[in-house]
């Protein structure tokens, strides 16, 4: 298969949606040989920061020397990210040739009257076999939706069940309480792994250590008590946590404090494992980490930041770090969200901040809503909204009502942000590109400006 090929079968297979089930998976990966039968997981669940978590875990232990696998979920800037060796993206000779033998497989699987695997079954089963014919030391794995019954979920070899904040999402196929969507999740936890979770509130703490008794697992939680000396920025960001008195982050927003906090008990726990992981390790791991989507600057002048809040809790988060950074700054909103998604409650939690909301479309998206159904749920709410025929459209809007010290924040669905920082990347190239250009001729005439 070429990679078009390629891309377009996964174009193909996305009709087939969301199938909560093992059983396809199971055989699919038996008649590609259990690759993940060879590899030892991570496993990581939860409703928010599971990327986060996930990148800081990673990077350390590739510091210390592992060949660590990633496997996540949603992709922001190229479909081979979803799986990579040691901040590597899968090549496209490997992902070629894997999805050529996935499809093989498939297509057996229906001859004989078996439901053809969905999309995130193949990619799951492509992972793995990546992970094992590169030898993966480690694997980290990121759950796609719920765990339970999320094809991740597999795997038998976990060391670790990781469990980040859990709050309401994808009720639809989860439940609508908080507590079954806690059973979902816990659903990763496997006999003998060490269970390693976030602060969580009472009730769904008890359905995980619940779970954990049953199997056998010795329990970790996060503790907020432990955090000291904390120093939030944009750029840094500083914390004291437990017997460590000075971890430095890169990523900002401030529930990446929470993120970095339990990703320190992951790795502890894993040293307590028998991975020999140093403080030096550690401390340069958590520096150098880095995580797009989530509350991240790509341009200064103005501040322009894209932060993948794409239900209830981000919606919460990203309005803690909004009033939190940006106390008196106007703000300007780019907002796309996904019609299954909470969005009446996303509006509602973050639309008092903003100045002006811009709505845009999440392209090629099926279930995006459009920016006027957006914006006409906006204005519900807000006096100034503005549907964007386009990303390029909402970009250009933004950058005129925007001052130098305003902010921008793009938000929402994540699916858009890549493609949206890609176009203020070329905007400001070309802005700078004119500047030095005007700047050079400016030299060569004499001219001045003021």
């Amino acid at each position: 298969m070429t990679e078009k090929q390629v891309m377009d079968y996964i174009e193909q297979t996305g009709s087939l949606g969301i199938v909560p089930g093992l059983d396809s998976i199971r055989e699919l990966c038996a008649r590609l040989g259990d690759p993940q039968k060879e590899l030892k997981f991570i496993h990581v669940a939860g409703t928010n920061g599971k990327g986060s978590v996930s990148a800081f875990i990673a990077r350390v232990l590739q510091e210390a020397g592992y060949v660590v696998g990633r496997y996540i979920s949603p992709v922001i800037f190229e479909y081979r990210e979803r799986i990579q060796i040691n901040g590597r993206m899968i090549t496209k000779n490997a992902l070629c040739r894997g999805m050529e033998r996935i499809r093989e497989v498939c297509e057996g699987m229906t001859a004989e009257g078996l439901l053809h695997p969905t999309t995130f079954e193949m990619e799951t089963a492509l992972g793995f076999l990546y992970f094992r014919d590169r030898r993966c030391d480690v694997v980290v794995l990121e759950a796609g939706m719920g765990g339970l019954t999320d094809a991740t979920n597999i795997v038998e070899n976990t060391l670790e069940a990781v469990i980040t904040s859990i709050s309401m999402d994808h009720m639809k196929y989860l439940g609508n309480t908080p507590v079954r969507i806690a059973e979902q999740k816990a659903g990763v936890i496997k006999p003998g792994c060490t269970v390693v979770s976030a602060w969580q509130r009472d009730e769904v703490a008890d359905v995980l250590q619940r779970r954990a008794s049953q199997l056998g697992c010795k329990m970790v939680l996060a503790d907020k008590g432990k955090l000291k000396n904390v120093r939030y920025g944009l750029e840094r960001q500083r914390f004291g946590y437990g017997a460590r008195g000075k971890v430095e982050i890169s990523l900002a927003g401030k529930y990446q404090i929470d993120n970095a906090a339990l990703a320190l008990e992951a790795i502890d726990a894993l040293r307590e494992k028998g991975f020999s992981v140093s403080d030096e390790h550690i401390l340069k791991g958590m520096r150098e980490t880095k995580w797009f989507g989530r509350f991240t600057i790509i341009r200064k002048h103005p501040l322009f930041i894209v932060d993948g809040a794409h239900n209830e809790d981000g919606a919460k988060r990203l309005a803690e770090s909004v009033t939190f950074y940006f106390t008196n700054r106007r703000i300007i909103y780019i907002m796309g969200i996904l019609r299954d998604k909470e969005y009446d409650k996303i509006i509602a939690l973050t639309q008092s901040y903003a100045d002006q909301i811009i709505t845009v479309a999440s392209p090629g998206n099926p279930r995006a809503m459009s920016a006027c159904e957006l914006a006409g749920e906006v204005s519900k709410l807000h006096p100034k909204v503005t549907a964007a025929d386009s990303l390029e459209e909402a970009v250009e809007m933004s950058l005129l009502l925007a001052g130098s010290g305003d902010v921008i924040i793009a938000f929402g669905s994540l699916s858009y942000l890549g493609r949206l920082a890609k176009i203020v990347d070329a905007v400001s190239g070309k802005a700078e590109r004119n500047k030095n250009g005007r700047s050079k001729q400016d030299k060569r005439s004499g001219k001045t400006h003021t």
